[in-house]
């Protein structure tokens, strides 16, 4: 069965491009969302197998939203997508729980590689 992955991203074409490299590689794409807000709420609604998380967002952060969903599923796979020189952010990130991370702009290659490594 093909993995759920939740694509949160305030820039609908990056959601677009890791949505596109995804699809082809045969992971289903269940929701997206532009905020961390909206990927809280959505990540309970929908229960993914993965999230990918922008970092720099509006309204709450990617670094906010992952300690928001780690706080309700322990569990939770997310691993997050930097702009270059953000390595401070991503360095918090990992510490508060995310898998890995992925650069952008995204390697359809190096995108796969972290999702398979983080869903084992």
């Amino acid at each position: 069965m093909a993995k759920k992955i939740l694509i949160v991203d305030d820039a609908a074409f990056m959601r677009m491009m890791i949505k596109d490299i995804l699809t082809k590689n045969g992971f289903e794409i269940v929701g997206e969302a532009a905020d961390g807000a909206q990927a809280v709420e959505k990540y309970a609604e929908l229960k993914p197998d993965l999230v990918t998380m922008d970092i720099t967002m509006p309204e709450m952060d990617g670094i906010a939203a992952l300690k928001a969903i780690k706080e309700t599923d322990p569990g939770a796979t997310i691993i997050m997508c930097s702009a270059m020189g953000q390595q401070a952010m991503v360095i918090d990130a990992i510490q508060a729980g995310a898998k890995d991370f992925i650069v952008k702009p995204f390697q359809a290659d190096r995108v796969i590689e972290a999702i398979q490594k983080a869903l084992g």
